[in-house]
């Protein structure tokens, strides 16, 4: 029989909470800060800079197939994909094509920038919902959508006079680094919808799919590099800057129990605070990228980053009280006239 203080303390949600919210807090915030690091800052007395942004990739997801596969051995559960695999196999090069834009638009833009650029996810994932899952939006969804839309532009458009990129400096740098991030938005906007799909078509545990998913992603990256002849240029210099090895050693680790995480949390607390501890995550990255590598803000730059944190806590804020109604009336017996859109 369990002791009654210990059982209490498993059924504490307050601490579940704080579990799940230091656990991704922790985990992705050092994510950004070496995700950074490596792309951003030289290593070695000859400056050199880390270029081979597949090679993370790779490194990554071979980390989190290989973490997946055992868990999926622990709890003796079939390792047989349950979809076909050309479907997993769409998903991981839509997820290769987000995460190489991301790492390469770090060459061209800040690391606030970035990530506040990441915000405006939520029009590709409407327009993505809109053509692959049939969904609907309602006005509100399109206006708070815009107000995000709005703000990442005025971070993006209006940098402060002194942060610059290592790579090249000049107006071409920040239109090939939006251009980037613009396509990151568009992959990373398919593949979570894509994701989504396969979720409800299918009887689908979430490691099976990581498993497979970051299976063929190992593989595709894997023939990406040797066809870019990049992966003995990459092992090459991880073996003369140990540091850099270490770095990205850490940044897979960190990348695979964040996702343990992340699946907690939407398990126990469903996907609204998610979305909420997220949100928080990248104000709190950008914070600290500002602190940790001297990023200076330009005012626009601080009302952007106002506009889009507000728009996002209101619709989480909106989603938590739309919910408490939706529920109200179930209780009542009456149907809400509200609809809760994804």
């Amino acid at each position: 029989m369990a002791d009654p203080p210990l059982q209490r303390l498993k059924e504490n949600k307050a601490l579940k909470v704080a579990f799940a919210v230091t656990g991704i807090m922790s985990t992705l915030v050092i994510y950004g800060v070496l995700q950074e690091k490596i792309m951003r800052v030289p290593y070695g007395p000859s400056k050199e800079y880390f270029k081979y942004s597949l090679f993370i990739v790779f490194c990554n997801r071979i980390t989190t197939s290989s973490v997946a596969a055992g868990v999926l051995l622990a709890h003796k559960n079939a390792l047989d994909p349950v979809a076909p695999l050309y479907k997993y196999s769409v998903v991981s090069v839509a997820n290769i094509l987000t995460t190489t834009c991301q790492y390469e638009a770090l060459k061209y833009v800040s690391f606030p920038v970035q990530t506040l650029a990441k915000c405006a996810k939520m029009i590709p994932v409407m327009i993505w919902g809109t053509v692959i899952m049939q969904k609907k939006y309602n006005g509100r969804d399109y206006l708070l959508a815009f107000l995000v839309t709005l703000g990442c532009s005025l971070f993006i458009l209006f940098p402060a006079a002194g942060d610059i990129n290592p790579y090249s400096r000049g107006r071409e740098n920040t239109v090939w680094g939006v251009s980037l991030m613009m396509g990151y938005l568009g992959f990373d906007g398919f593949t979570s919808t894509f994701q989504d799909k396969l979720f409800k078509g299918y009887d689908m545990e979430i490691y099976n799919q990581i498993f497979y998913t970051t299976l063929c992603s190992c593989i595709l990256s894997f023939v990406g590099l040797i066809l870019q002849g990049n992966l003995p240029l990459a092992i090459d210099f991880v073996s003369r800057h140990s540091d850099c090895f270490f770095d990205i050693a850490i940044l897979s680790t960190v990348a695979t129990i964040s996702q343990f995480f992340i699946s907690y949390t939407i398990c126990n607390f469903g996907a609204l605070t998610f979305a909420t501890i997220m949100t928080t995550r990248q104000l709190v990255s950008i914070l600290m990228s500002c602190v940790w590598f001297a990023h200076p803000l330009s005012t626009k730059q601080c009302i952007g980053a106002v506009v889009v944190f507000a728009s996002l806590y209101a619709k989480s804020f909106l989603k938590s009280e739309q919910k408490s109604l939706s529920l109200e009336n179930t209780e009542k017996g009456t149907s809400s006239p509200l609809r809760e859109n994804p």
